[in-house]
């Protein structure tokens, strides 16, 4: 039986792959507070905890950084679409674990291959309903180099990452699709996704 683990790597080519497993790592590096320091200078120290994390890259350091600073419950949410609507609410805890617990696998599988060398930001815009978005350069040992725009909102007294966008490619997009296609295909039933993110 394939789980929806497995089938995951044949949802698209080599390029597509590390697309997402440099805007996973990315998006799940760590949260400052929001009074602190400006968006761009609070994404600039996200980077750069992100080129020393990737030294370990392990899912248990991705998993620990998720919980604490990504937007995951708006994320979770958005990401089943419709679907929403039917998960009971006994059930978001669970599927929220599972969401941070299927990002951090992928993430130090995929990641590690595709280290930063450095990331500089260079500029932001001003803060709206929908977030800022804080525009970066990114250097990958290997001479390639990436512009990455990434969206934070503020929640409460803290940033918190709600999106990254490369080469066209939403973050949010990817996981949206993934999750919605496989709920479709499997009866309809958001609870078929949350057991399937936990195995």
């Amino acid at each position: 039986m394939t789980t929806f683990h497995q089938r995951l790597p044949l949802a698209g080519a080599a390029s597509w792959i590390k697309t997402v497993a440099f805007i996973a790592a990315m998006l799940v590096t760590g949260i400052g507070s929001a009074a602190a320091e400006t968006p761009a200078g609070y994404m600039q120290r996200v980077a750069n905890q992100l080129i020393e994390a990737q030294k370990s890259g392990t899912e248990g350091d991705f998993a620990t950084v998720i919980r604490s600073h990504a937007d995951v419950p708006t994320i979770a949410l958005t990401a089943l679409g419709s679907y929403a609507q039917s998960l009971n609410k006994s059930d978001r805890p669970a599927y929220y674990a599972g969401m941070i617990n299927f990002i951090s696998r992928y993430a130090a599988k995929e990641a590690p291959k595709y280290p930063v060398l450095r990331a500089i930001m260079v500029g932001q815009t001003k803060e709206t309903a929908g977030g800022i978005y804080v525009d970066s350069r990114i250097s990958l040992r290997s001479g390639e180099n990436y512009d990455v725009r990434w969206r934070i909102v503020r929640r409460g007294s803290v940033f918190k990452v709600r999106d990254a966008e490369i080469i066209g490619f939403e973050m949010t997009s990817f996981l949206n699709n993934l999750f919605q296609n496989y709920i479709s295909e499997n009866g309809g039933n958001p609870r078929t996704l949350v057991i399937a993110l936990n195995r």
